[in-house]
């Protein structure tokens, strides 16, 4: 069994279904979504009800990321929300706009069902942004800072790399976790790039809603596969560029 943490989609479901495809992936693998399933691509019914039906018949976790709580949030009150438009939300509206209520329905028990991180056995957390309590997940005072943060990135890009774990200046909520793998911040936004680690935190966004490919990382062995940049997937669509 392989554990296979999947980046930020975007709605752009042909790029997944392109990544499924190219890394062979079987119901004995385990599938770790990062977040950030809608926003950006025309597909985003049509990815969400993918996802919900992979679940059927896969090993599959997924994290809350910002971009989900957003869309759920507009499908429960309708509330405006410009900027929420402005970030690929103008194309989740437009796709839900045409989805009927069963959908709807279906589609917000899958966003509340949501997890914030995960922890394997292993000591390896997955969440879709950061934390930022230096004593770990289980301390975070504010559960919006699991898919909203950035500090940890920026933390662990700035880290010195020479620093070692044991070294009383090593960050302390770095030292909790084996490994943290992450989206929410893309690598790039205009090319292609390949999932990044900084630290012990590995960054698997690589900028699927902009003008980069969607990855997928083998978290034991650290091979990577990728779909085609998704903007050619979507041939004038705009996306989040």
């Amino acid at each position: 069994m392989r554990t296979l943490a999947i980046g930020d989609i975007h709605s752009g479901l042909r790029g997944l279904e392109q990544l499924l495809n190219r890394a062979k992936v079987t119901k004995e693998d385990q599938l770790i979504f990062l977040g950030d399933y809608v926003d950006g691509w025309s597909t985003a019914v049509e990815t969400v009800s993918f996802l919900i039906e992979l679940k059927k018949t896969h090993n599959c976790i997924f994290i809350r990321g910002n971009h989900d709580v957003l869309a759920q949030d507009w499908l429960l009150y309708k509330k405006h929300n410009p900027i929420w438009l402005q970030h690929g939300g103008t194309a989740t509206r437009a796709s839900y706009d045409k989805a009927d209520q069963k959908t709807i329905a279906d589609h917000l028990q899958f966003y509340d069902s949501l997890r914030n991180y995960h922890l394997d056995t292993e000591g390896r957390l997955y969440l879709h942004a950061g934390f930022t309590n230096l004593k770990g997940i289980e301390f975070e005072y504010f559960e919006q800072t699991f898919y909203w943060d950035r500090t940890l990135w920026e933390l662990a890009c700035s880290l010195n790399p020479d620093l070692s774990p044991e070294d009383t200046r090593y960050p302390k909520r770095l030292s909790h976790y084996k490994e943290i793998f992450i989206g929410h911040t893309p690598i790039t936004k205009t090319g292609i790039a390949e999932p990044k680690m900084a630290a012990n935190v590995w960054n698997v966004d690589t900028g699927a809603a902009f003008k980069g490919p969607l990855s997928m990382l083998d978290v034991d062995t650290k091979e990577v596969w990728q779909s085609d940049p998704v903007e050619m997937l979507y041939p004038n669509e705009q996306g989040r560029n």
